[in-house]
């Protein structure tokens, strides 16, 4: 039976490099996909992109990519990213230009399609809602998850970058091809679905928010290993992780994964499957077996970032004796000051060092600079002992959610070629 690596080097937009590093050195993979994109990240890189038309997708990807592609070209490991986020086609000119720099070449495929901020019905429904989109303010911007079908034709590449693609169809796609799979076959596709689950997040699957000290305890966590998968054409996978490194790989890390995020796992919505989890046996050695699912369903999710105002969080510290007493009166006063102003203030601390956090959204930008007076004027209007102030004002992308006819979703792939000679 024929079976396929691959492995996660990244769950999130901040998270650790070295892991990835170390899966492409020692792992053995035919894939490594890089999991960078959430909802919020994608309406605050649609923002970035508005007020600059080159940037918008992850700030981080040259700097990852300087680490990751020469080993990943070296070792013949294809990599698979969101990094794209709101603007696919300028990574993928970044990343042939850092190929190029580097003398490595190789072939990047760029996958787009999921912007459909100017298809979407503004008078539909929110999910969280149930108000019109254009309630609920300024939308900026609206991405379709596309699924393991926009990704397959691009397969035939070294680096894959797209933008909004769901989580598991990242993982799916290269799983397909790899394993001769049809995107038809719902059992497979299914289990492919389950696989990508489970590798998406990466470190917590291999204990990261698994660990609980005293109660759920996970060694070495500052050396943590991220997660690879040897999935069979059967659709059967065993989990692993690197020989030293840190982390935990058991039934237990795999169970509470498997429940992350999925709402129903009677009917875990895919744009490639609806997952049915209700069969799924893990084993101690960590080998996942029994998804099952139904087809497909012919709309997909998006995900719609609108502006909601400005948050303001201000602060300020009391230390010493009596600490907490001060803090609470600080709090007391402004409340106080700030009547009929939704705000949110809390103490946090313990009794001889603690600090006073006001916070508050809103669009209106007086309201906001009040709040952070009224706690910097604490300074000498009392109680005793406070210092540090911090104002910090930042604005608030909103995010609702809806429903678009997979049919008004067209993606492409655009190919770009990198030399292998360095300049």
């Amino acid at each position: 039976m024929h079976t396929t690596r691959i492995g996660c080097g990244a769950g999130f937009s901040g998270d650790r490099i070295e892991p990835a590093e170390d899966l492409l050195r020692r792992g053995a993979l035919a894939d490594l996909v890089l999991e960078c994109l959430g909802e919020r990240t994608v309406a605050q890189a649609q923002r970035r992109r508005l007020a600059n038309p080159a940037l918008g997708y992850e700030k981080r990807l040259p700097d990852r990519f300087a680490r990751l592609l020469p080993l990943a070209i070296a070792g013949g490991v294809r990599v698979i990213t969101n990094m794209g986020a709101a603007n696919p086609l300028a990574a993928g000119q970044v990343t042939r230009a850092l190929l190029d720099s580097l003398g490595l070449g190789g072939r990047v495929a760029v996958v787009t399609g999921d912007d459909v901020l100017d298809r979407i019905d503004l008078d539909a429904p929110a999910w969280e809602t149930g108000r019109p989109l254009r309630s609920h303010g300024e939308i900026v911007s609206a991405n379709a998850y596309l699924g393991a079908d926009a990704v397959l034709p691009a397969l035939d590449a070294d680096v894959v970058i797209t933008g909004r693609v769901a989580d598991p169809s990242l993982f799916v796609a290269p799983l397909a091809q790899r394993l001769g799979w049809d995107l038809g076959d719902v059992p497979r596709i299914a289990a492919g679905t389950l696989v990508g689950h489970l590798l998406e997040c990466a470190g917590q699957l291999t204990g990261g928010y698994f660990a609980d000290p005293g109660y759920q305890d996970v060694p070495d966590l500052a050396n943590l290993g991220f997660p690879y998968a040897d999935v069979s054409s059967d659709g059967t996978a065993v989990l692993g992780k690197l020989p030293g490194t840190g982390g935990l790989l058991s039934r237990a890390t795999v169970r509470e994964q498997l429940l992350y995020e999925i709402t129903d796992p009677t009917a875990y919505r895919t744009p490639d499957v609806v997952l049915d989890m209700r069969q799924v046996a893990v084993t101690d050695d960590v080998r996942v077996s029994g998804a099952r699912g139904t087809p497909r369903p012919e709309s997909l999710k998006v995900s719609v970032g609108y502006r909601a105002g400005s948050k303001v969080e201000a602060e300020i510290s009391y230390t010493g004796p009596n600490a907490a007493r001060r803090g609470a009166l600080a709090c007391e006063i402004v409340t106080a000051r700030l009547a009929g102003v939704p705000v949110r203030a809390e103490v946090l601390g313990g009794p001889t060092d603690c600090r006073l956090r006001v916070a508050a959204i809103s669009h209106d930008p007086a309201l906001l600079d009040r709040v952070g007076d009224e706690v910097e004027s604490l300074y000498t209007n009392g109680p005793a002992g406070g210092g540090g102030v911090r104002v910090h004002i930042t604005e608030v992308i909103g995010i609702a959610s809806t429903l678009i006819p997979r049919a008004d979703v067209p993606t492409s792939v655009t190919f770009l070629e990198a030399s292998d000679v360095a300049p």
